[in-house]
Parts: C-alpha cells; sequence; structure tokens
C-alpha cells in the first residue's frame, strides 16, 4: 500500500486533511469542556474523524458528524477479552493463528463493509475525490499488487483494499494523536518554543492569505523539529517486536539468535540515551534542525518504527498531525501542568501514554477558560 502515500497522492488528498483540521476547530469551539481533561480523548477522535474523512471522503457537513466516528471510537476503547487477544497475540503467534483469534472482529466487518460500498460507489459515479477510495478504484484498474522485495503478488479485491484501510485506520489513530499530545505536553510547558511555533503559523497564514496548502506545511521547519523532539521525549512505542526469521550470529558479542525468537528493541531508552542525545530529558528542538538532524542515525530516531515493517501511513500520519496543530494552535494556546512526581507512563495495548500531566487549551488573545 505504500504508493498510496507518495508526495504527489498527499498533495492531493491535503484538502481532505485540512478540512478535517479546520472542522476540529469548530469541533472545540462548540465543545468548550473538551478544552480540558483527557485530552488525549479528544485528540483521537480528531483522527478517527479524519482517517474517516481521508477512507470514505467529506461532504458538506462537518467530519464530526459523520456515523462512523462512534463505531470508530468503540473500536479503540479497550475491553478484558481485547486484552487477552493481545496478550495472546504478543507472546504465541502459534496459538493466536490456532485459535483464529479476531481483535476486532465485530468493527472489521463493519468497516470493510463500508469500504467496499464506498468503492463500488466510486466505480459508479466516476467522480474523483482523490481520497483513499479513489486511491482503491485506481490499484485495481491498474492489475496484479507485487511486493519489490518478496516478489509476492496480490490481487487487489474489494476485501483486500478494505482490510488494508482498516489496518490504515487501526494503525493510524493513536499513533496520530499521541504526536499531537507530547508535541502539545511540550510546547505548553515550554513558553519560548510555543511562540516561535504560534509566529511561524501566523506568518504562514499572513504570508499566503489565510490559506494553508501541502507545500506551505512543509516549509514549516520550527512546528516539525519541535514535532519530532515531542515524539523523541514521549515515544508512543515503548518498543519495537520483531521474530527472527532464520538462525544466524550477531557479530556484536557473537551472540546466537535462533530462527522464531521475538527480538525487542527499546525505543524509549534509544530516545533517551544521554550517548546519542546529551541531556535527553531536556526539550530542544534544535536537535533536529536540517542541519544536526543528519547527524542523528536512522536506527535511534524511530517514533513509527523502521525497516520493512516501517508504519505505511507515516507519511500521511505526520501530515495530518502538522496539519491539526496547525490550525489548532492558529486558535488556541496551551498550558501543560506536571503533578507531583513528574511525568508517569501506563502501558495499552499498543502504547505507553504519559499521565499525570494536564493539558488544557484556551483560546488565543481571550480570557482562559475556567
Amino acid at each position: 500500500m505504500t504508493p498510496l502515500f507518495t508526495s504527489s497522492k498527499l498533495k492531493s488528498m491535503y484538502y481532505i486533511i485540512d478540512r478535517s483540521a479546520q472542522d476540529f476547530v469548530e469541533y472545540l469551539n462548540n465543545h468548550q469542556e473538551k478544552l480540558k481533561g483527557d485530552m488525549f480523548n479528544t485528540l483521537s477522535t480528531f483522527s478517527s474523524a479524519a482517517i474517516g474523512a481521508a477512507v470514505f471522503g467529506i461532504g458538506t457537513e462537518s467530519i464530526f458528524n459523520s456515523p462512523f466516528l462512534k463505531m470508530a471510537q468503540n473500536s479503540m476503547t479497550p475491553t478484558f477479552s481485547q486484552n487477552i487477544k493481545f496478550v495472546i497475540s504478543a507472546f504465541n503467534g502459534t496459538l493466536y493463528k490456532l485459535l483464529r483469534i479476531k481483535l476486532y472482529k465485530q468493527h472489521e466487518e463493519f468497516f470493510i463493509g463500508a469500504v467496499k460500498q464506498v468503492i463500488r460507489q466510486r466505480e459508479q459515479e466516476k467522480i474523483r475525490r482523490h481520497d483513499f477510495a479513489d486511491l482503491c478504484v485506481n490499484i485495481q484498474n491498474n492489475g496484479v499488487l507485487k511486493d519489490p522485495d518478496s516478489g509476492l503478488e496480490i490481487y487487489p479485491t474489494d476485501e483486500v483494499l478494505a482490510a488494508q484501510a482498516f489496518f490504515f485506520f487501526i494503525a493510524g489513530v493513536e499513533p496520530s494523536a499521541a504526536a499531537m499530545q507530547a508535541t502539545l505536553i511540550e510546547l505548553g510547558r515550554n513558553p519560548d518554543a510555543l511562540k516561535r511555533v504560534h509566529d511561524e503559523i501566523d506568518s504562514a497564514f499572513k504570508k499566503h492569505n489565510n490559506t494553508i496548502t501541502y507545500d506551505i506545511i512543509q516549509e514549516m521547519e520550527y512546528l516539525e523539529m519541535s514535532l519530532n523532539e515531542s515524539m523523541r521525549i514521549h515515544p508512543s512505542v515503548g518498543y519495537l517486536t520483531r521474530e527472527c526469521v532464520r538462525d544466524t550470529v550477531l557479530p556484536v558479542g557473537n551472540i546466537k539468535v535462533e530462527k522464531g525468537t521475538k527480538i525487542f528493541t527499546p525505543l524509549y531508552e534509544f530516545h533517551h540515551d544521554s550517548n546519542i542525545f546529551p541531556d535527553p530529558q531536556v526539550f530542544k528542538p534544535e536537535r533536529f534542525s536540517r542541519e544536526n538532524r543528519s547527524t542523528i542515525a536512522d536506527n535511534v530516531f524511530m517514533p513509527f518504527g523502521k525497516g520493512n515493517r516501517l508504519c505505511v501511513g507515516t507519511r500521511y500520519a505526520t501530515l495530518q498531525v502538522k496539519a491539526g496543530l496547525v490550525h489548532l494552535l492558529r486558535n488556541f494556546t496551551v498550558t501543560t501542568e506536571i503533578g507531583e512526581g513528574g511525568i508517569k507512563y501506563k502501558k495499552h495495548h499498543t502504547q505507553v501514554r504519559p499521565y499525570n500531566v494536564r493539558i488544557e487549551l484556551f483560546p488565543r488573545n481571550k480570557e482562559r477558560i475556567e
């Protein structure tokens, strides 16, 4: 599915992302209780609605009025049975396959059915909207999909593409929300950096007649630096898991690794290693300036994974996060309060999330919401 996220296709889809971010601001203005409290839940609502718009397209109504949103949010709410399934999938893949376990069976059936319906509708309408459904139709018209590494060929049936769309949603909502939350945490506790981001955003809107495009958002260097540094400090995934596919010996330490061995890469430790990032607890966006970014090895900063299993939607997710932050911070400022004992982290299905921290948004140049 990587061809779905080339620069040209993202540029074509940007109007959906931008509209979603604008709808998010309107949603917050109409639900001011969301300006404080469980900020991760608020941000995941935006991510769910925005990805839903990318898959199903946008109409005249706000994306937050979509009937898809409630089902999407429900799929992200952990249950006891889901917790058990996640444990089995993480530590015993053979048993997981043997029992034919599905993590999101009910939601998967709803989502895939809806995507199949949209794809068929697009074929009949013959109207291009440059969203995920349009891209799926194009892929079907081009014939067989072939993996350049394995040579595996897959015919892009409705079921295959709908399943990929579901995976795109499941894999994208929480990391996007976590990246936005991390950035708000750090900007809220670093007012000088927040001012620079505000100034950069204000300048871009003023320069381009209150319009933001794909190309303009790519030019916002300090926003990107702040986003990367925030994801370094608060990675949404504590570790990466891989499975050894053949017997091998690691050259460093002459360590034998047998086929089937689970290998865990501790991202948090890499991101907080003082030998790699001096003063790792300090927020320094300049680490990721264009001059310094090339000095950071690719295998030590991995907020979205690495290698062949790098999240295929990384480029889309990053663009969505940037657009969300641009419109959010154009209209709001942010404060962060850290509880006694500092920021702590809780484990979730596929994430670690910061807690003991309070984020509050309030309209710029207006009295603070009490």
